[in-house]
């Protein structure tokens, strides 16, 4: 069987009024996408939504699921500015992981924009919680439209 990847993409910042909803429709969407074949998911480790569904991919896993996580970083100082609570998060997640892929040491400009092209580039399925147009998701939604990646949104 080919081996299918899934890049996931969204919003930092969710409205505790949608987070339930969204965590539920990713976890049905994940669940379909294994039962389509899928074993291989890539996180951009960023806040929010990336990490939710990172969390829930090594949920899976310890459940016996046979599958693959790896996060694609902008670069090694993602989260120097973030909360200690955060970063403990962030780097329990890392060691969860069966790789990690740096794209940078450090941040520069571009990074970021660098990290999603690599996840579209790497996935035949992108899941994604878009809230806003014209936000660095909406972007990345736009690429992989373009790159006929399928797309599924969790946030609607």
């Amino acid at each position: 069987m080919q081996n299918l990847t899934c890049c996931f993409t969204g919003c930092r910042s969710l409205p505790q009024s949608t987070i339930e909803r969204i965590m539920l429709r990713l976890n049905d969407e994940v669940d379909n996408l294994i039962r389509q074949g899928v074993t291989h998911f890539l996180s951009g480790g960023a806040r929010g939504f990336d990490l939710i569904a990172a969390a829930l991919i090594v949920s899976k896993k310890e459940m016996g699921n046979d599958l693959r996580l790896d996060f694609i970083l902008p670069c090694r100082d993602q989260d120097a500015l973030w909360s200690e609570r955060e970063q403990k998060l962030y780097r329990g997640l890392l060691n969860e992981a069966d790789g990690v892929t740096y794209l940078s040491d450090t941040y520069r400009p571009g990074c970021i924009k660098r990290r999603n092209r690599y996840l579209v580039d790497h996935a035949n399925y992108c899941i994604y919680a878009l809230l806003h147009d014209r936000s660095g998701t909406w972007q990345t939604v736009q690429y992989a439209r373009r790159k006929g990646v399928r797309l599924i949104g969790v946030a609607e």
